[in-house]
C-alpha cells in the first residue's frame, strides 16, 4: 500500500465528509493505493456515525473509536499501530490541513529518502497572542534542545517513512514533539516543508492554555528518557555527587575552621546550614538512582532495542 493517511479526530463531524472526498480525489489523481484511518477520540458528537455512513461507501476508509476521550497523542499512537501504508501522513481533521500536499509529502519520502517530513505553516490564521506566540516559543525551544531545525514542530501534517511510526511511542502531549521522538529512536533525515494553513471552517479549537503547560514537562520528559531512561544513574548519579562534595567540601572547611580557631562559632554560620543541605540533597539524589536503577533493570523493556536489518540471521 503506496500510503495510510491517520486523522485523529474529536467532534468534528461537519467537517469529515468533506474532508474525505478531497483525500479520495488527491489520492486517485495520482494514482496511489491508500487507506484513511480516522480515530475518534471519544467524540460526543456524531463524528463516528459519519465516519461509518463514510466507511459504507468506500472500503478504504477505516475507524478507530475510543471509548472516552484520551488526548491527540493516543489517537496518533493507535493510528500509527493500525497503519500498513509504506508512507504514513497525518493532518487534522479540521480541514486547516490541505490534501492536496499529500503527493509531494509522499515523494519526499520514497525518493529523497527522509525518514520524516514536517509541514511548517509558515502563514496561519490562529489567534496570534494565544496560539501563534506561544508556538513560536515552544518551537524555539525544542529546536535548542534537540537540535533539529524546524520552525513548527506541532504541525499536524507530517509524513513519515513506515518503519518509523512503528519505531516510536507517543503519548501525554508527546504528539508536539513526534520528530524528538523519532530522532532518539535513530531516524536522523528529519526535513520539512512549507505547507498551505487554511482558516477553520467548522467549529472552534479543541485545544486551551494547559497544552502549553504539558507541552513543556513532555518536552523534559522526552529528553530525559531519550538519553538516560536506560541508565538513570548517570544522571542523579552525578548530581548526587555534585552535592555531596560540594557539601563535603564545606564541611572540612568548617571544620578546619573549628580546630584552629576553638572558638569559632560553627553552628551559626550559613556554611554549616548549606554543608547539611547539599549532603542531604545529595543523598536524595542518590537514592533516586539506585530506585531508578532498580525499575529499570526490572523493566519488561530493559533490553529491547530498535534493529534496523540483519543479515544471516
Amino acid at each position: 500500500m503506496d500510503v495510510s493517511i491517520v486523522i485523529p479526530l474529536f467532534n468534528e463531524d461537519e467537517s469529515l465528509p468533506e474532508l474525505a472526498e478531497w483525500i479520495e480525489r488527491v489520492v486517485k489523481e495520482n494514482g496511489l493505493s491508500y487507506e484513511i484511518i480516522f480515530v475518534d477520540d471519544g467524540s460526543t458528537d456524531n463524528s463516528w456515525q459519519v465516519i461509518m455512513n463514510l466507511r459504507s461507501r468506500n472500503e478504504h476508509i477505516k475507524g478507530i473509536k475510543f471509548q472516552r476521550n484520551y488526548g491527540k497523542s493516543a489517537a496518533l499512537n493507535e493510528g500509527f499501530r493500525a497503519a500498513a501504508g509504506d508512507v504514513v501522513i497525518t493532518m487534522d481533521a479540521d480541514l486547516q490541513d490541505s490534501p492536496d500536499e499529500i503527493p509531494e509529502l509522499r515523494r519526499m519520502i520514497t525518493e529523497e529518502g527522509f525518514d520524516l517530513v514536517s509541514g511548517w505553516k509558515k502563514k496561519r490564521y490562529d489567534n496570534k497572542l494565544t496560539k501563534n506566540l506561544p508556538s513560536k516559543l515552544f518551537n524555539a525551544a525544542a529546536r535548542q534542545m534537540s537540535k533539529i531545525k524546524l520552525h513548527d514542530f506541532n504541525c499536524g501534517l507530517k509524513s513519515y517513512r513506515r518503519n518509523v511510526v512503528k519505531s516510536i511511542e507517543v503519548y501525554g502531549e508527546m504528539h508536539r514533539y513526534v520528530p524528538v521522538l523519532a530522532k532518539w529512536a535513530g531516524f536522523r533525515k528529519i526535513g520539512e516543508k512549507v505547507v498551505e494553513h487554511r482558516a477553520r471552517k467548522y467549529g472552534v479549537t479543541k485545544f486551551g492554555w494547559t497544552r502549553f503547560v504539558n507541552g513543556f514537562l513532555d518536552l523534559m520528559t522526552i529528553f530525559f528518557m531519550g538519553k538516560f531512561g536506560k541508565r538513570p544513574m548517570h544522571f542523579f548519579g552525578l548530581w548526587g555527587s555534585i552535592f555531596f562534595l560540594i557539601g563535603l567540601g564545606i564541611s572540612a572547611y568548617l571544620t578546619v575552621s573549628k580546630i584552629i580557631d576553638f572558638n569559632y562559632p560553627l553552628t551559626n554560620r550559613p556554611g554549616f546550614y548549606m554543608a547539611l543541605t547539599s549532603i542531604v540533597i545529595g543523598m536524595q539524589l542518590f537514592l533516586a538512582g539506585f530506585i531508578g536503577e532498580l525499575v529499570s533493570r526490572n523493566a519488561a523493556g530493559r533490553n529491547s532495542y530498535l534493529i534496523e536489518t540483519k543479515a544471516g540471521l
